[in-house]
């Protein structure tokens, strides 16, 4: 049976039959962190989304660095000046939770990203199955360890939704493989490169004998394969993680990063805010249903963990020395 979703809820009572009518209005997407290359690259689709959309005002912002509190700000801020729709990619969505049901309550759209247990949202877009995404990281890893050895993982923070489950799952993929050991995991890294790269070269001090490490925020990949690459390790230690191509580039093609795990955060930007405008003018959202944006042509949609829905796309990209080129972001 088909799924839809109609905005139902007490938010969507308040807004007025004018704008529900029209796409006037204003979508701010509030990122993790600015100026990092994941959050640049999907600040260009927030741009091309708003240049089709002429008529709204539609812009993306974010704290300078990854901190939950200022995020927190941020959000406030934007509710208070009466901001139409948000599009979020909490830093940390239990933090959120409050302001959240507070700019519902008042009318405000609330469209989140990589948090697929945000209570208080009336739509959560993921690019893909989180888990299965996880699995795929650790299953490519597991091949390079050849299924034995030590590893470790990294995450940008530990309240970090999608990088949690990403572990998690590979911690249960790792587990059909008896040789292989997790030490020191759930390494938190903030995003930040050079504080990766410091704690990856402790761990490569710590464990001599390590073979491999999974990664989660976007500049993970940079600060563990530079210590992989400057210890000497390249080809013998093995790491897997989310991370974009071009940034990528250099240890992809040395050998220090094995390889890496993606979605398109431009078209991410695009399909939180296609969300956004479809609730801003009241229309419903449909399992299968083409959103008009690549990676999210048939999603699915089921029921979230609280008020509202979760979407679900195929945007899930593993891409290798061999194969990065393909994909130039």
């Amino acid at each position: 049976m088909t799924k839809t979703f109609k905005l139902g809820c007490a938010a969507a009572l308040m807004i007025s039959a004018a704008s529900a009518a029209m796409a006037e209005g204003t979508i701010t997407t509030v990122v993790k962190i600015s100026g990092i290359p994941w959050f640049d690259r999907m600040e260009t689709g927030v741009e091309k989304f708003a240049e089709e959309n002429a008529d709204m005002t539609i812009s993306q912002v974010g704290p300078a660095q990854a901190d939950s509190a200022q995020q927190l700000q941020i959000v406030q801020d934007l509710v208070a000046k009466g901001t139409d729709a948000l599009a979020v990619v909490p830093m940390d969505p239990a933090i959120l939770e409050g302001i959240f049901k507070r700019a519902m309550d008042r009318g405000t759209i609330i469209v989140t990203h990589e948090a697929d247990n945000q209570m208080n949202t009336m739509v959560d877009v993921e690019a893909f199955d989180n888990a299965e995404y996880g699995a795929a990281l650790n299953a490519r890893l597991a091949e390079c360890m050849g299924g034995e050895g030590k590893w470790t993982t990294f995450v940008g923070s530990l309240g970090s939704r999608t990088h949690m489950q990403w572990v998690g799952a590979g911690e249960e993929n790792a587990k059909q493989f008896p040789g292989m050991e997790l030490v020191d995991p759930n390494n938190e890294s903030f995003d930040d490169a050079n504080g990766t790269y410091e704690k990856a070269k402790e761990i490569l001090r710590k464990h001599p004998d390590i073979k491999g490490f999974q990664t989660s925020a976007g500049n993970d990949v940079l600060g563990v394969g530079r210590a992989i690459e400057e210890a000497g390790l390249t080809g013998k230690v093995c790491l897997v993680g989310t991370g974009l191509p071009n940034p990528s580039a250099a240890y992809l093609d040395s050998g220090a990063i094995t390889a890496i795990g993606f979605w398109d955060p431009q078209k991410a930007g695009m399909a939180m805010n296609a969300v956004a405008k479809m609730l801003l003018e009241g229309k419903e959202l449909t399992d299968g249903m083409d959103l008009g944006v690549e990676g999210y042509n048939s999603v699915t949609l089921k029921d979230g963990p609280g008020v509202g829905k979760l979407l679900i796309g195929n945007g899930m990209v593993l891409a290798d020395k061999d194969t990065y080129k393909d994909y130039l972001f």
